[in-house]
């Protein structure tokens, strides 16, 4: 068994006075899709934002292809090679698509690399290059996630922590960002996926944590999750 690009272990966080995580472990192997299964308010954007550095880790650790990147700047994590597409997209809506995406590029100085890496997001998502000089904030809700997740791709990461990418989008689209994860993941891109529509997740990836108010309950192979009378009810609409 390869040794893990991520590790979580026992990792305490939250805000201020309200504890959100309480000792969560989980990890991510080279070239898996790994998704966190939970209602809303069980922590799982809270994980994804400790391990971006954006949310403080109280205790417990994070390491990341050997480093330890418990409350390192985020700026640090993303050049060691961790990308985000956070909740909500979170584009810059006052400036261009290409401007959009330069952003996630904004560590790099190789043009030429960066020049490659636009054309890539480009061939994954070809809305994007017709609507690159568009304001982000005039794209359609399918097309901001895309423009969220071509950003994210511009840093050039290893993994790729996705949080609810089919989040208010349609059927059709959906569909169209689960194939591009997929692709990603094909080409290479480990990913630690957060997502509502808990069947799709799990069809794609190859292991799944399933989290309940700021813990890790249960943890399997993705198909055998998908098989679980109780994840089923609780997650999949199957009584």
């Amino acid at each position: 068994m390869s040794e893990p690009l991520l590790a979580l272990d026992a990792v305490h966080a939250g805000y201020g006075p309200i504890k959100v995580l309480k000792g969560v472990s989980l990890e991510v192997l080279p070239g898996e899709i790994v998704t966190l299964v939970g209602a809303n308010g069980a922590g799982k954007t809270t994980l994804l934002m400790s391990i971006s550095g954006v949310v403080r880790v109280r205790s417990g650790s994070i390491r990341f292809d050997r480093h330890d990147i418990g409350n390192r700047p985020s700026h640090q994590i993303m050049r060691l090679g961790i990308g985000q597409s956070p909740e909500g997209r979170k584009i810059f809506p006052r400036l261009s698509v290409l401007e959009n995406l330069e952003m996630g590029a904004f560590s790099r100085s190789d043009k030429s690399g960066i020049r490659e890496d636009l054309d890539r997001c480009f061939e994954l998502f070809p809305i994007l290059k017709e609507r690159q000089s568009q304001a982000g904030g005039t794209l359609s809700g399918g097309e901001q996630q895309m423009l969220a997740i071509a950003r994210a791709l511009m840093g050039r990461p290893r993994l790729l922590l996705l949080d609810e990418p089919s989040l208010g989008l349609a059927p059709m689209l959906v569909l169209r960002i689960f194939n591009a994860i997929r692709d990603l993941n094909q080409r290479g891109i480990s990913i630690l996926l957060v997502e509502q529509n808990a069947k799709m997740a799990l069809k794609i990836a190859r292991r799944g944590y399933v989290m309940e108010t700021g813990r890790i309950t249960l943890s399997d192979d993705a198909e055998k999750l998908l098989a679980n009378p109780k994840v089923k009810e609780a997650y999949l609409g199957e009584g």
